[in-house]
């Protein structure tokens, strides 16, 4: 799958393309799934090039499971045959090279395990960033996606109090996943109040209420946003540059496998389906992953 020149999801074509190789520190595999995230289409669209430069042509998806046939030069401890998961470029592919990369958890199918690693990442350097201790109350706003049901999860499991936003339908999906869920739309702020202190915020929806999650938290210091560029016109950091993706494929692995964490996918498309995807995921009420099958 590949774009020309940026803009909506009429841009992708399902074109034939040079095979990848697999250079130092990478390894390639034939892809049986790519995770579908907000950034896919953003990129796509020409929103966020500073962190991720694009030369067109351009691939599509950083996120993708398969089995590993090529291993590069100075790679240990995977070899042609693994089962893996992990973060690369131009992922909506038969083949694909990835610069970091897991084992697949047992039980984990190759669609579920596509949903993981970007999801994950960002969730454990957004906990990070914004400073939030166990026993204190975060906020999560647009909780019930990808990224917000990882955040959900493993916040709880650091004993992290949460409360999530979503819309009504995701309500019992959210306590599911261990948060006091509230919905959005008139009114919200009052009732997040009601629900108690507010000690740090995330904005996942990039919705407009990058205000009022300050008012809730009294510090812009103490709000982060992964979806709204006007962010910092508030004094709240915007955060869009990847940390470790080896470390967080390794927690996330191992939060998998202790059954503490699992993201359910909503919903599987075809390699001729991206441009849906794309349709869907930016139309936004996703209950956990969404991802396009190989």
């Amino acid at each position: 799958m590949s774009f020309a020149e940026f803009g909506g999801p009429d841009v992708l074509q399902l074109v034939d393309a040079e095979e990848p190789h697999a250079g130092p520190g990478q390894v390639r595999i034939a892809v049986r799934a790519a995770g579908v995230n907000p950034v896919d289409w953003r990129i796509r669209e020409g929103q966020i090039l500073g962190a991720h430069p694009v030369e067109l042509p351009s691939g599509v998806g950083l996120d993708a499971s398969g089995v590993v046939d090529e291993v590069g030069e100075g790679v240990e401890g995977v070899e042609v045959g693994d089962h893996v998961f992990g973060e690369g470029l131009s992922t909506y592919a038969e083949f694909a090279v990835l610069s970091a990369w897991a084992r697949m958890p047992g039980g984990l199918t190759f669609e579920e395990a596509a949903g993981y690693p970007s999801v994950v990442e960002t969730a454990l350097r957004i906990i990070r960033e914004v400073g939030v201790q166990p026993g204190q109350t975060l906020l999560v706003s647009g909780a019930s996606g990808g990224v917000g049901s990882a955040v959900l999860q493993i916040a709880r499991e650091r004993g992290i109090a949460v409360i999530g936003t979503a819309g009504a339908a995701n309500q019992d999906y959210l306590r599911s996943l261990g948060a006091v869920a509230t919905t959005y739309g008139e009114g919200w702020v009052e009732r997040v109040r009601r629900l108690g202190h507010v000690d740090a915020a995330l904005d996942l929806a990039g919705s407009g209420v990058i205000r009022e999650l300050v008012e809730l938290t009294g510090d812009p210091q103490r709000v982060i946003s992964i979806a709204d560029l006007g962010a910092p016109e508030f004094g709240v950091r915007f955060s869009g540059v990847a940390g470790s993706v080896p470390e967080a494929l390794a927690e996330a692995a191992g939060l998998i496998s202790r059954g503490k964490l699992h993201i359910p996918v909503e919903k599987s498309y075809t390699l001729a389906e991206a441009a849906a995807a794309h349709i869907d995921s930016q139309a936004g009420h996703t209950r956990g992953r969404r991802v396009v099958v190989i």
